[in-house]
């Protein structure tokens, strides 16, 4: 099968783009993520975490692909669960954030030896996010063509879409960065910011749990 076969015709594919922009840039869990781990921890983390949100991404979009949204659209007990999981993971993650406070700003500024768990955390973060299946599902279809295989077009166009979503999470991470050395004028300033990360991180999983059915990137 050729490219031309998966994807849609030009025009069609411009309007997938373009949706595509205006939904990336809508703030959601991963990006919510990527901005409070930038600020507190810097440029590098906060481009290994739009890494793990990529990814995370790419797999609720293969996920979607293969009826694991239609699952979740039919059993409110997969959904909750799945929601409730991702939720209590966040909460958990705002915990140990804010008991990472009063940790000298020499070892909480480690950096690439804790690359690895913030890409991982990034990646649980946005997969543990039932909302980003169910929306792949609902949105895909709209630019797919009845005569090419829906599996290779659904994980072709929702790569596109995790494409843009990454250009734009990295390009606010790169802005926050530029932000983070206004907090280190004071003295404990490092720790104000993981008080901000780590309580926004369990408000976030708190709002999750409480709320209904939203899009979120």
């Amino acid at each position: 099968m050729s490219m031309p076969d998966v994807l849609p015709p030009w025009p069609i594919l411009a309007a997938f783009c373009a949706a595509s922009f205006v939904l990336a840039v809508t703030p959601g869990p991963g990006l919510i993520y990527i901005l409070t781990r930038t600020l507190s921890q810097g440029r590098s983390a906060g481009l290994v975490s739009v890494a793990g949100v990529a990814l995370g991404n790419f797999g609720n979009a293969l996920g979607a692909a293969v009826g694991l949204a239609a699952l979740f659209a039919m059993s409110a007990v997969a959904f909750d669960v799945v929601r409730y999981a991702g939720a209590a993971y966040l909460i958990w993650l705002g915990i140990r954030t804010l008991r990472t406070v009063k940790t000298e700003v020499a070892v909480a500024d480690s950096g690439p030896a804790h690359l690895p768990t913030i890409f991982r955390d990034a990646c649980v973060v946005a997969l543990l996010n039932p909302k980003t299946a169910i929306f792949f599902a609902a949105f895909l279809p709209q630019f797919m063509q009845p005569a090419s295989s829906p599996m290779l077009q659904s994980a072709t166009l929702g790569a596109i879409f995790v494409a843009i979503a990454a250009m734009t999470d990295a390009s606010f991470a790169v802005s926050a960065s530029a932000l983070a050395p206004l907090l280190k004028f004071r003295r404990g300033a490092t720790a104000w910011g993981r008080w901000l990360s780590g309580s926004s991180f369990i408000a976030l999983g708190v709002f999750g749990a409480l709320t209904g059915t939203r899009n979120a990137k």
